[in-house]
């Protein structure tokens, strides 16, 4: 079900994300983001001059390869367009990032290595959410294959789901539980 009907109005700001995830040749993971932010509107950017509607104000794009264990193994993030020309000296900062691990705790290991001045707030706000394309990347790979996924998506026989009480519909308690992993369920029998 759609938004209801909105009151009369003009739109001042527009984001839109594009993230997407692929199988490399050679085993590896890609998970590709990218932001871009309009006004609706023109207007005088300091830096920049005369924006226009179809002007980003933040035009910026992170790449993440990952291996099966999720581990970052190379990043690229460029910056072409953003508001003020210092925030093209921050991509580089995003090297730190090789090495950590997507899965628990990924946005504090965000936080200790792009946190504050290392960062670009919406540079690091959509790093966040390149975890989940990148979980739902190796869950569809799975799906086509029927090889179990990765080592970080997969779970082993007799091991308690990962997915358990991750979100609503994989609450222990609930009906997706019940039939995907009735050794699991722990709500009322019927």
């Amino acid at each position: 079900m759609p938004l209801s009907e909105p009151a009369s109005r003009k739109p001042l700001h527009i984001r839109k994300y594009d993230m997407r995830g692929y199988i490399r040749e050679d085993g590896l993971w890609d998970i590709e983001g990218h932001i871009r932010d309009t006004k609706g509107y023109s207007y005088e950017n300091k830096y920049r001059g005369h924006m226009t509607p179809d002007d980003a104000i933040h035009d910026m794009s992170i790449r993440l390869t990952i291996d099966d264990d999720f581990v970052i193994q190379a990043v690229e993030a460029v910056t072409d367009g953003s508001p003020y020309m210092v925030c093209t000296e921050v991509p580089p900062n995003f090297q730190r990032m090789v090495g950590a691990q997507i899965g628990p705790g990924w946005r504090k290991t965000i936080r200790e290595r792009l946190g504050g001045v290392y960062g670009c707030t919406h540079m690091v706000e959509m790093l966040g959410a390149m975890a989940t394309v990148a979980y739902q990347t190796a869950y569809s790979s799975s799906a086509q294959t029927g090889k179990g996924g990765t080592t970080a998506v997969s779970d082993k026989p007799g091991k308690r789901p990962r997915l358990l009480n991750s979100c609503h519909a994989y609450r222990e308690d609930g009906p997706i539980v019940k039939r995907q992993y009735p050794e699991f369920y722990t709500g009322p029998e019927e």
